[in-house]
């Protein structure tokens, strides 16, 4: 567990340096959850709509041009015979990603059936995500030395409400948030960022990623796998790193 420090010129440079990585952490996190609102599948869909549509177009004006050619000079086929042939293999490369993207479903679906299982278990995360659960969020960090460690939270619209300096111990680390913000107000349990600075051995200032901890209350699909909801803070399965039962 570490323990909150006075201020210095050095805690302050890492406390700015904090603030600033959170508010991108933030940024990033809100970009991740717009894009999940579109999927491979409608892509595909599209596509082959688009396709179909095009191809009915080629054989009308396919149709016209052979009602309307010069019987004594007939058009060659081997153009059109050509362009036949580039249709099908793009009408089935559409479709194989079309199959492709109902197996990847089907294959979600079987981990969600699993990850069921962890409903109601206490997980571990390498995320920047910090669910706030109860009035209560806890993360783990590695130092690389015996120092003082900016942390800094933010909200969902990456305004900060909790920055503070701790000193940490060579090795991992543990900080727990109470909720409060830095006026001591109790905030609303939610998602929330955080972002950890600290120094390396050579004195330069470094991120330290943070694992996070939460329990997990839901899972749901998302574009590129299943996700893990601790509250209202969605984590990708596959960045979780552990789980317990209490």
């Amino acid at each position: 567990m570490v323990s909150s420090v006075g201020t210095t010129t050095a805690s302050t440079s890492l406390l700015s340096q904090a603030i600033a990585a959170a508010k991108s952490n933030a940024a990033a996190n809100a970009a991740a959850a717009s894009s999940s609102t579109s999927t491979s599948a409608s892509s595909s869909s599209s596509s082959l709509s688009s396709l179909g549509g095009n191809f009915n177009q080629f054989l009308t004006l396919l149709t016209t041009q052979l009602q309307h050619q010069d019987p004594s000079n007939p058009t060659s086929t081997d153009s059109f015979t050509a362009e036949l042939a580039q249709f099908a293999g793009v009408q089935q490369q559409v479709e194989t990603n079309t199959n492709l993207t109902s197996l990847i479903s089907a294959t979600q679906d079987n981990q969600m059936a699993s990850a069921v299982s962890l409903i109601g278990k206490t997980t571990t995360a390498s995320s920047s995500s910090l669910p706030l659960q109860s009035g209560s969020a806890s993360l783990s960090f590695t130092a690389p030395q015996a120092e003082d460690v900016a942390i800094a939270v933010t909200d969902s619209t990456g305004t900060v409400v909790k920055s503070e300096t701790v000193n940490a111990s060579a090795g991992i680390n543990t900080w727990t948030w109470n909720g409060k913000n830095n006026s001591g107000t109790q905030l609303s349990d939610g998602a929330y960022t955080v972002a950890v600075e600290g120094s390396s051995t050579d004195g330069t200032s470094v991120a330290l990623p943070t694992t996070i901890t939460g329990t997990v209350t839901s899972v749901s699909k998302g574009t590129t796998g299943v996700n893990i909801d601790m509250g209202d803070a969605t984590i990708d399965m596959s960045d979780l790193t552990g789980f317990s039962t209490t």
